[in-house]
């Protein structure tokens, strides 16, 4: 069964007692403004707008500016559906959606400033975790926001509490630059990923410290973040996802909010290594097909007794390459070993015996081929005139 989980968070916008960030209003002001003259035409798409941000701006610290304050601007929190959730929909279908409605919670937020992120060409995540609000309070729903590198440093920005506030239930919007551009130092206050990774510290604290606003002080073993981000982005899919799981887990299960991302992250684990299974498997069956294919051609050669004349080296390449191939896929096929599902194992176990089968027969034409050349050109005419007897398998 699919799991899925998307994260609806409550906007909690009020101010927080945190150290405020030296913030040039002036110089914000200013960009602003030029994001506000883009032309109507250019906010109908997000490429648009993404052109009209690489071309108007110039340097990195610009185009994020530009970035969060369109979200910031355009985008209402969706105050009467915070807590629907559509497990058909997409990434891609939900982005779309709510760029068309301006309307989203926290995950759209997030997913909209980070594709417009990375259409400036700035390097941008996706976070997801959950936030305290004045220091002290948990808050009830998990939250999202962005990472980006700027400038070769990682900071952080948070659109949906940027965007405004609540008043009775309904959204009010006022920019708050307090949640643009923060450094992970003073964002640790406040929000706490569910994966420690995405802290930015090379000291990041665990979740019974964030909850409870007391830090240990214990030492702890340094967490070069920037030398496991380039990691983390070079290895596969499958593997980043068991990853994310196990730092999730080590960070503690101390809240609900916690063990459903756990739970979530798992599941993505598990979905992921069975679509790389079923990738694989099915690299498995066009491989031994085309073995199959490239033994046959070999065949028909053999049965026209070699003519049209090749060299000993392409006759015996001819039959070796797909018995190469052939093992190649009965080792691959050792992965599957384990496998639980009875579907899937019975197609193993069918695929094996008939790889089997067919390498049998590779051989015996390997060991022909082998009889062939080792005789003189003279001789070799005789071996299609009388039955070819097979030398034993021989255990190495």
């Amino acid at each position: 069964m699919r799991f899925l989980l998307f994260l609806s968070c409550f906007c909690v916008f009020f101010g927080m007692a945190q150290k405020k960030q030296k913030n040039n209003q002036k110089n914000y002001d200013l960009l602003d403004a030029k994001m506000d003259q883009m032309p109507i035409e250019l906010n109908q798409s997000i490429d648009s707008i993404g052109s009209y941000i690489n071309k108007n701006f110039a340097t990195e610290s610009e185009k994020i500016r530009a970035v969060f304050y369109w979200t910031a601007k355009t985008i209402s929190y969706d105050v009467e559906n915070m807590f629907e959730v559509k497990f058909d929909e997409s990434l891609s279908d939900r982005i779309e959606r709510t760029f068309i409605t301006r309307k989203g919670v926290c995950f759209d937020y997030s997913n909209i400033f980070n594709v417009l992120a990375v259409k400036a060409g700035i390097k941008c995540f996706v976070i997801a975790g959950y936030t305290k609000s004045n220091r002290i309070n948990i808050d009830n729903l998990p939250h999202s926001w962005n990472a980006a590198r700027i400038d070769n440093k990682w900071y952080l920005f948070d659109s949906t509490w940027g965007s405004g506030y609540f008043v009775n239930q309904v959204f009010i919007r006022k920019i708050n630059n307090n949640w643009f551009k923060i450094d992970p130092e003073l964002m640790i206050m406040s929000h706490m990923p569910f994966d420690y990774l995405w802290q930015f510290l090379n000291n990041p604290i665990n979740n019974q410290e964030f909850m409870e606003g007391v830090y240990s002080g214990e030492q702890k073993p340094m967490f070069d973040f920037e030398k496991e981000i380039v990691r983390y982005e070079s290895i596969p899919k499958v593997q980043q996802l068991f990853e994310v799981s196990q730092r999730i887990e080590k960070g503690g299960l101390k809240n609900q909010h916690i063990s459903q991302a756990f739970i979530h992250a798992k599941t993505a684990w598990k979905n992921e290594e069975q679509k790389e299974k079923g990738r694989k498997f099915n690299e498995i069956v066009t491989n031994s097909n085309e073995a199959v294919k490239q033994l046959n051609e070999f065949l028909r050669y053999k049965n026209r007794k070699f003519q049209p004349k090749l060299s000993d080296d392409e006759i015996k390449k001819k039959i070796q390459a797909p018995r190469d191939l052939l093992a190649q896929c009965n080792e691959a096929l050792s992965e599957f070993d384990n496998e639980e599902n009875s579907s899937n194992k019975e197609n193993i176990e069918n695929l094996k015996k008939s790889i089997s089968n067919v390498l049998e027969n590779a051989d015996e034409n390997v060991q022909f081929v082998n009889a062939y050349l080792a005789k003189p050109e003279l001789a070799r005419k005789e071996m299609f005139n009388k039955p070819f007897v097979r030398k034993p398998n021989t255990v190495k």
